[in-house]
């Protein structure tokens, strides 16, 4: 059972989701449609589709590794092997393109732990955005924070992609922000 069927059993009117990172307010309306006041807005009965292409002859269309995975794992489109040298940053090319079909979306892109682990290959710059409306092949930038040399062969796994919902919100300027038991404290200020 999901967290949203979970939440919509449980719930009549109004509740909160507590996520990890940041709090939903939500409200159950007709039918299995679920409104989220990030102006978010769920459909239980009907996935989302995003649209794919192929942008290279030998890209591999994203796939889950199993059916509990987050990601879709992304596989390198590069014509030849690609060596990453320890401190090197390399970009390989996945050889797809995407239609996210919806402004309130985004696709993430992350490391694979595997990697990551085992080897000191990571993301270049983090975490990657492919934002919503973009549509050019998608690159993976990848660093070598390893002692070794690491080969990349096309149709490696080399990252994974995680669509995540971008809430609409409007900035709005003031003086001064409400006080917090935290106030200013940050990098490390609670604690190791």
């Amino acid at each position: 059972m999901s967290l949203v069927e979970n939440y919509v059993e449980n719930v009549e009117n109004s509740a909160s989701i507590q996520q990890p990172c940041y709090k939903l307010k939500a409200r159950k309306i007709k039918d299995n449609n679920f409104f989220v006041e990030s102006g978010i807005s769920m459909n239980l009965n009907n996935e989302k589709k995003i649209f794919i292409t192929k942008t290279r002859d030998n890209a591999i269309i994203p796939s889950r590794g199993t059916e509990g995975s987050a990601g879709l794992d992304l596989y390198a489109a590069a014509v030849k092997d690609i060596t990453i040298k320890p401190g090197q940053l390399v970009k390989v090319p996945t050889g797809i393109a995407i239609d996210l079909q919806d402004k309130n979306l985004v696709a993430l892109i992350f490391a694979r732990s595997g990697l990551g682990v085992k080897h000191g290959i990571t993301l270049s710059n983090g975490v990657g955005v492919i934002d919503s409306d973009y549509r050019g092949e998608i690159f993976v930038g990848l660093c070598n924070v390893g002692n070794t040399a690491y080969e990349i062969q096309p149709g490696d796994r080399i990252a994974q992609m995680i669509i995540m919902p971008v809430p609409s919100f409007d900035l709005v300027e003031k003086e001064k922000l409400s006080e917090t038991e935290r106030g200013v404290g940050g990098f490390g200020s609670t604690g190791k």
